[in-house]
């Protein structure tokens, strides 16, 4: 369970903190059922970020997502955990930072391939990856590697009412 320690108000016009729950319950509903579009950011060694398109769900109070283990971004996170993803949710844009661990599983596996399915991608478990007949170019060819995020830091600012801007802190 993501236990939040901290909430910060970073909104500049007196707009007044926004609640965890705003986005909270967005990723809940809204995963992985609607078309939301997830961005990583890893860093390399010599700390340029590295910026791709991942899979990604909300499931048990945490974000998980996918990718090849050829692909720049998975390399980059076995050399340094650290990274964050970020998603425009309705109304918020929100920015999740943690450290990127890979699931092996095979109970969890299997749990979170059926919540892939739940959305439309036919995610199966085999040798403690995900395989499919497709995913997205930017995943890589399978098998595809599964990740958890253990969120340290989220940033939201909404663009709908109520307005504001919000950095919540999380103990890992």
């Amino acid at each position: 369970m993501t236990e939040l320690i901290g909430t910060k108000n970073l909104d500049i016009y007196g707009n007044a903190e926004l609640p965890w729950s705003r986005p909270l319950d967005l990723l809940v509903r809204d995963t992985p059922t609607a078309d939301l579009a997830f961005f990583l950011t890893t860093v390399r060694s010599d700390g340029r970020p590295h910026t791709a398109a991942v899979g990604a769900v909300w499931q048990d109070d945490t974000l998980y997502f996918v990718s090849g283990p050829g692909t720049l971004k998975s390399r980059l996170i076995s050399g340094n955990p650290h990274c964050a993803v970020g998603v425009r949710l309705e109304g918020i844009d929100l920015t999740l930072e943690g450290t990127a661990t890979r699931v092996t599983d095979a109970a969890d596996l299997e749990r979170l391939a059926a919540v892939y399915r739940s959305g439309g991608w036919p995610a199966t478990v085999a040798d403690s990856a995900f395989t499919a007949p497709y995913s997205a170019p930017s995943a890589g060819p399978a098998p595809w590697h599964l990740y958890r995020l253990s969120l340290r830091r989220a940033v939201g600012v909404a663009g709908a009412e109520p307005y504001g801007a919000t950095e919540w802190t999380f103990a890992q």
